[in-house]
């Protein structure tokens, strides 16, 4: 692992994941099966966790570079210009034979949200050109395929992996770990990864833990707000814990500030939601 930057210094990080245009429709109650409700209002934006983590990185201040795939089609183009308006370095995602990724989103009238992805692009990307500069900060989740993640966590001089969607991960990629973060439900499905030299464990409302190998070292308690969409929370959240980190936060106040922007993300319609400079989220004594 490399000694971590000051918190003077700009934080650079390598986001490697999946790009997707998600399709949201906004109901007031999501249908069961066999049921169709009739009051959707659809919204179409940028998405995907690696995207949504990428921009929400640069939006606290970071300097990122995004890897991923993207289609020769329109929705990839827009994507493109999308994360250069933003300031996210988007050299790194590929072009591929295959469609841009969609995500089909469903969110009820409390903020709770079901998803389908179509992969497309995201499940063509080449793990063996992905060009991550030596002793790069990497944050990575598991949208895209395991030969991506476990290149993207060789290459690393730091590697944080947010472990979602849950799946049985390798034993070389987890030993290439410095940081996983993990919901409730998938610290459960997980096991493997419960002695990560540090792991972070999201409650949702109720805030999160910081674990180094099993031990708690810090907690921090969430912050109330109006929930509109949980869809780009857990994906900001990780961003501003890995920035926070990298830039030499005490960990107490970095899980702090990360539980204070995922509360204003979930306050926010979009996937990527709008952001502050992450030392705006104050900590409190």
């Amino acid at each position: 692992m490399t000694t971590s930057p000051s918190p003077d210094r700009a934080v650079a990080l390598t986001v490697v994941g999946a790009i997707n245009v998600d399709l949201t429709a906004r109901v007031q109650r999501a249908p069961g099966a066999g049921e169709t409700v009739a009051d959707g209002v659809l919204q179409r934006g940028p998405g995907g966790k690696g995207a949504n983590q990428a921009v929400a990185a640069a939006r606290l201040g970071a300097d990122v570079r995004l890897i991923g795939g993207v289609g020769d089609d329109p929705d990839g183009r827009g994507i493109r210009d999308q994360l250069a308006a933003i300031g996210v370095d988007a050299s790194g995602v590929q072009t591929t034979a295959a469609a841009t990724g969609t995500a089909l989103i469903v969110v009820d009238a409390t903020g709770e949200n079901s998803i389908v992805v179509c992969a497309g692009a995201n499940a063509a990307i080449d793990a063996e050109s992905l060009g991550i500069e030596p002793d790069s900060a990497v944050l990575a989740q598991l949208e895209v395929a395991d030969a991506v993640v476990s290149a993207a966590a060789h290459a690393a001089g730091f590697f944080a992996l947010n472990a979602a969607p849950a799946r049985t991960l390798p034993r070389d990629l987890l030993d290439k770990c410095d940081l996983v973060i993990v919901n409730e439900t998938e610290y459960a499905q997980l096991p493997e990864v419960h002695d990560a030299p540090l792991l972070c464990v999201t409650l949702g409302a109720a805030g999160a833990h910081l674990y180094r190998h099993g031990e708690l070292v810090a907690s921090a308690p969430g912050v109330a707000t109006t929930v509109r969409n949980t869809v780009g929370a857990g994906d900001a959240f990780c961003a501003a814990l890995v920035v926070g980190l990298l830039r030499g936060d005490a960990e107490a106040d970095a899980l702090a500030r990360a539980c204070a922007v995922g509360a204003a993300a979930v306050a926010d319609d979009a996937s990527q939601p709008a952001l502050d400079a992450l030392d705006t989220y104050g900590v409190t004594a």
